[in-house]
């Protein structure tokens, strides 16, 4: 199926939200050090309610930690500086979606690695940047409609 990764994440009612999502679509969550908060924290569990029982993170040391352990080639960058428009891409199964922190995105050197699966999220000039977990939602939604909601009821 499809696998969901954060890297570096910061803000704990946001990976909550992104678990819950995972827990409804059956994807996978893949969560890249360091992170900005505990797995145990109150707000990560407000947020991802009872949810969270269903799904265990797989949890890499750094990036390059990740990469030693998963193909590249079915990484996808998603990003503001990305190549196309998400919603363009023809999604496979058994593909990752990359994510960067809240404050920091994903560092330039990620990007230039992923440059050909990079993807973006439309957004008027003047915006700086989507909430997390509702990037993760779009992107993941329109990768789940694509393989016509695999495993759903």
């Amino acid at each position: 199926m499809i696998s969901i990764v954060l890297y570096c994440p910061e803000i704990p009612p946001n990976t909550g939200n992104i678990m819950r999502l995972c827990s409804n679509t059956g994807f996978s969550l893949h969560i890249i050090k360091p992170m900005g908060f505990s797995l145990d924290e109150r707000s990560l569990i407000r947020a991802k309610l009872d949810y969270y029982s269903s799904i265990t993170p797989k949890i890499y040391k750094d990036f390059n930690d990740f990469k030693k352990k998963v193909n590249l080639n079915k990484v996808f960058a998603i990003t503001k500086f990305g190549n196309k428009i998400y919603s363009k891409e023809k999604f496979k199964k058994n593909i990752f979606l990359l994510f960067g922190s809240e404050t920091k995105g994903l560092p330039d050197d990620i990007i230039k690695t992923l440059r050909d699966r990079s993807l973006r999220v439309p957004m008027a000039n003047q915006s700086r940047s989507i909430n997390l977990s509702n990037t993760v939602a779009l992107v993941a939604y329109e990768a789940w409609k694509q393989l016509k909601f695999s495993g759903a009821k």
